[in-house]
């Protein structure tokens, strides 16, 4: 009889089935390690800590100095980032929007150029220069509600970003991008900073509440595909008056062909 046939007899495993329990166990353990890892990497960043600004300067110093000086006072080549907050740097660089690639009209978007907690680094040590808005809390990024958030983001920022949230262009090369797929403590940021073209929306404007309430929203339409139809990419009056020129001028023309043909 052999060996592994004698184990199982004897309610012993064989030592293949260790081997593997042990690879399974090992998997599962690293599996669960990584994803809290990366749950709380953000939540165990103290923006406060000396370690953490150090990190950041000489973050700073090393990617980001050349274009808004060595104590970020600004030169002629990107401007001062004294008082602009740690939310400013978390949403410009967060986004990869900077380091810019680029001149041009406004920063684009692009891969995201430094790992979250090198990104908190760099906010920490801004935000160590002079006080400024701050990166926001998630409960200030949860529970909105999205009626009053519709409302107000149709008031406030449809003019730009088109009620559906698709973005649209501005004068001189410059856009308001879209707002799908864009993380909530962005969205937050960008309303309480005004990056780019947009305006600033403090909490005079917009309380931290009706900001919660327009996050609200945007996730609502982005988890709710549109029930009307074809969307026509969301563009509103721009695609459906080209809609309706095109096709509605070619019908008439068509008809006015037509109908002088016949009379003829």
């Amino acid at each position: 009889m052999s060996e592994s046939k004698a184990a199982r007899r004897n309610g012993r495993r064989g030592p293949l089935a260790s081997v593997a329990l042990i690879l399974i166990g090992l998997v599962a353990t690293g599996g669960a390690y990584a994803a809290f890892s990366s749950a709380s990497a953000t939540a165990s960043v103290d923006l406060s800590s000396p370690a953490v600004i150090d990190e950041g300067q000489k973050l700073f110093a090393a990617n980001c100095s050349t274009c808004h000086g060595q104590q970020a006072q600004g030169t002629e080549n990107g401007p001062s980032l004294i008082g602009v907050g740690s939310a400013a740097v978390d949403f410009q660089v967060g986004t990869g929007r900077m380091p810019m690639q680029m001149s041009g009209p406004q920063a684009e978007q692009k891969p995201v150029q430094f790992t979250d907690e090198q990104t908190k680094a760099l906010a920490a040590y801004v935000a160590s220069l002079a006080p400024g808005p701050a990166i926001p809390s998630q409960s200030q990024l949860e529970g909105g509600n999205v009626s009053n958030g519709g409302e107000l983001f149709r008031i406030n920022c449809a003019m730009c970003h088109n009620v559906a949230g698709a973005g649209g262009a501005l004068t001189e090369g410059k856009y308001a991008p879209e707002l799908k797929g864009v993380a909530a403590v962005h969205v937050y940021e960008a309303m309480l900073t005004g990056p780019q073209n947009m305006p600033v929306f403090n909490d005079l404007n917009l309380t931290p509440e009706e900001k919660k309430d327009i996050i609200s929203y945007l996730t609502y339409i982005q988890e709710n595909p549109s029930a009307g139809g074809l969307e026509l990419s969301n563009l509103g009056p721009v695609s459906e008056g080209l809609f309706l020129w095109i096709f509605g001028l070619g019908a008439i023309v068509a008809l006015t062909v037509w109908v002088t043909a016949k009379s003829n």
